[in-house]
């Protein structure tokens, strides 16, 4: 890590200013409608050639959502097909999508219809009912007729056949002969093939269970049994008897799903198992074939979540060997960074060296070269450019708060930044690198979306998305920061000032956090509803604040991981920290700090409030974990191991021990319906708080799940939540 041994100035400003006088904005405005919803390039997919992408337009003349094929040099435009199109029988009113899948070969689309029913317990959205679009002769057929949602739908490498999942089996359907294949026969509640349980795809960002050969001759597939794992009820309260809603969920300590890989042989029929070693309490995370029909890499990743194994397999042959192990005294990230080579080479993303950053692996694994080296993190991998042996990845060496593209070559001898502006870059690349489509976007300037050369030249603005009606409001000015605290730390700020902010007056701050580990608030990037939210906080007289504690991103695997087995202790920290900072300004009320934050970020504002109880005189927690004993296996043993092994760690980040501390003013909002922090959690921090006898308030939002959206909702808690800031602070 960087050394710094003066105080830190602001690093860096972006203003958005209406100037006084403006309207302002209402909690009606930023979540009752579209007011702020911008425009955006909807459903971008690159074509095979590389030389033209396709998106989804609404197509006036047919009053339907239309794909359109775009050249990406001249801008010509060609209608692929609308929705008045799609029709199985001429009098079906048009088809309604909201996405689209093309075959390998461009011949075939397909779209799939809106699920059968509410869906709980998945990340993943399900499908309806399959249909296929054949480009050249126009005809829509339809694949499937159920009742039941299916997942993970997509086509073989040939283009000839339709893979999915349904009722945790997994089927292959051949397109010319409409003959379909049953591969799995045990899939249940509990036996799942293809997919995931609810641990996996929340905490491993993971819901695409099986994965076609390069050949499209067999398939690798996850296959998880959850039937020791225990169970949590939910209830939904607007039936007359009450239905209950029943999910396996493993928390810290218990029985995880077992898991393991199988192989089909679409020729012979047969599945074969991979034999990932003989323990059984593993996970893993990820698989990948190298690009050779019979080269299958599983990682095998052990249960503390401090090793990490990438296996290569030779299906064929049964054979396996390890091919590259990573290690730490904390966590290893699991990641999708992972590229391979025609050689059978393969580039990877690993903080071996303190940083996240890119390594040129050899086929064997016996040989790996470091790409990119510094004290900054690669962000995200995008690919390589095999011809000109370049590979695109975004990082944060400009800043921490920034996100840039850039080239590296594979020899690592020649790096070069391709975006210029300020802000939040990231990149859609053609197959054959040939144009890029960048994203970017800052605080003062909304996502848009330009048309790149490969050098990063930009040829032309697809989506300027400027938002005129932002000018008609009074909007804050935003300032970047760093500050030091009392060990002498660097820590990164953001504050948002009032449009008519005036520097001889006093003003009452509102902290806004996330903290958990990797994360960042403080970025320069579009924020959103939650921006203008604050905008408006800021135009009722409050200044927004934001810190990156010890454990978020950006900055390094050190000032990440320091959280290890102890979360809550240096986040609610350095958040004091900030608080003190904020304290020495001439401008702030020192007496009205108050913080907010949901998820992490509200088990951060709760246990900021009760351990940090002298610095701020009020908090919102929505969503809040408030003992990681109730959080799931995957995410709290990663960061804190498991209660047996440290149960001290284990009391003393629950904001539940620390209840009785609490002497400001508290919120404490929770939907019954969250499966992902159960409001379990709340009901205990509210008992502790009466045992204590400590007053607070308190929402429940009843059926609804940890977004605690839709209908008027989030009007119904922003106003909430307003109207407890504008009372309390």
């Amino acid at each position: 890590m960087r050394s710094l041994t003066r105080p830190l100035l602001a690093i860096a400003c972006a203003f958005t200013i209406a100037g006084a006088g403006g309207k302002q904005l209402t909690v009606e405005d930023i979540w009752g409608g579209m007011t702020f919803s911008g425009r955006s390039v909807r459903g971008i997919q690159w074509m095979k050639d590389g030389r033209s992408y396709s998106m989804m337009e609404f197509d006036s003349v047919s009053k339907s959502t239309a794909i359109i094929a775009v050249n990406a040099k001249d801008r010509s435009r060609r209608t692929v097909v609308t929705g008045a199109d799609l029709k199985v029988l001429p009098e079906d009113p048009p088809f309604s999508f909201s996405s689209y899948q093309w075959s390998p070969d461009g011949k075939r689309i397909l779209f799939v219809s809106a699920p059968p029913r509410k869906q709980y317990l998945s990340r993943l959205t399900p499908a309806g009912n399959f249909y296929v679009y054949d480009v050249m002769s126009k005809a829509f057929t339809r694949v499937t007729d159920v009742t039941v949602p299916q997942y993970n739908q997509k086509f073989s490498p040939d283009g000839s056949m339709i893979g999915f999942v349904r009722e945790n089996d997994l089927y292959l359907y051949e397109i010319a002969s409409a003959n379909l294949t049953r591969v799995t026969y045990d899939g249940s509640a509990d036996i799942i093939n293809g997919r995931f349980d609810w641990v996996y795809e929340e905490e491993f960002g993971i819901a695409d269970g099986w994965r076609w050969s390069p050949d499209g001759r067999t398939v690798a597939f996850w296959r998880l049994d959850q039937s020791a794992v225990p169970s949590y009820t939910m209830t939904e309260w607007d039936s007359t008897h009450l239905n209950l809603v029943t999910m396996r969920y493993p928390k810290p300590g218990d029985r995880n799903a077992s898991v393991k890989i199988g192989v089909y042989d679409l020729g012979t029929k047969r599945t074969d198992w991979l034999d990932t070693g003989a323990e059984e309490d593993i996970y893993i995370p990820r698989i990948a074939w190298t690009g050779q029909k019979d080269r299958l890499t599983v990682q095998r990743l052990n249960r503390a979540q401090n090793t990490l194994e990438m296996l290569l397999f030779d299906t064929e042959k049964g054979t396996s060997s390890v091919l590259l192990t990573e290690r730490s005294d904390a966590w290893v990230e699991v990641h999708d960074d992972l590229r391979f080579l025609k050689d059978g080479s393969f580039v990877w993303t690993s903080e071996r060296d303190g940083y996240n950053h890119l390594y040129h692996v050899s086929a064997d694994g016996g040989t790996v070269r470091q790409l990119t080296k510094g004290q900054w993190d690669v962000d995200a991998f995008y690919g390589i450019d095999e011809k000109k042996g370049l590979l695109y990845f975004t990082s944060s060496e400009v800043s921490p708060m920034e996100r840039h593209v850039y080239t590296v070559s594979i020899d690592g001898k020649r790096k070069a930044r391709l975006s210029k502006l300020p802000g939040t870059h990231s990149l859609n690349a053609s197959p054959t690198f040939d144009n890029l489509i960048g994203y970017h976007s800052s605080t003062s300037v909304p996502t848009q979306v330009r048309m790149m050369a490969p050098d990063g030249k930009e040829l032309y603005m697809m989506e300027a998305n400027d938002m005129p009606i932002l000018k008609q409001y009074d909007l804050p000015a935003v300032r970047f920061l760093s500050f030091r605290t009392s060990d002498g730390t660097a820590l990164n700020g953001c504050m948002m000032t009032p449009a008519d902010f005036d520097s001889t007056r006093r003003y009452p701050v509102m902290v806004y956090t996330y903290g958990g580990p990797g994360s960042q608030v403080v970025r320069d990037q579009w924020g959103g509803a939650t921006y203008l939210w604050h905008a408006m906080l800021t135009q009722k007289g409050y200044i927004v604040f934001m810190v990156d504690n010890r454990g978020t991103g950006a900055r390094g695997a050190a000032f990440k991981k320091v959280t290890h087995r102890n979360l809550g202790k240096w986040e609610v920290n350095d958040q004091v920290e900030g608080a003190t900072y904020l304290g020495t300004l001439p401008y702030v009320d020192r007496d009205r700090i108050g913080i907010w934050g949901w998820s992490y970020g509200g088990y951060l504002a709760s246990q900021t409030i009760l351990v940090g109880a002298d610095h701020f005189r009020a908090a919102i927690a929505v969503a809040p974990v408030t003992h990681w004993k109730f959080y799931d296996t995957i995410y709290a043993e990663r960061y804190m191991g498991t209660p047996s092994d440290n149960p001290e760690g284990y009391a003393e980040s629950a904001p539940v021990t620390h209840a009785g501390a609490l002497k400001g003013r508290f919120l404490l909002v929770h939907g019954t319906s969250d499966d992902n922090v159960h409001f379990q959690n709340a009901a205990v921090l509210a008992a502790a708080l009466q045992k204590e006898n400590k007053p607070f308030e308190t929402m429940f939002y009843p059926n609804k799940n940890h977004g605690i959206g839709g209908g008027k909702t989030r009007v119904h808690l922003y106003n909430m939540m307003t109207d407890f800031i504008l009372r309390n602070l």
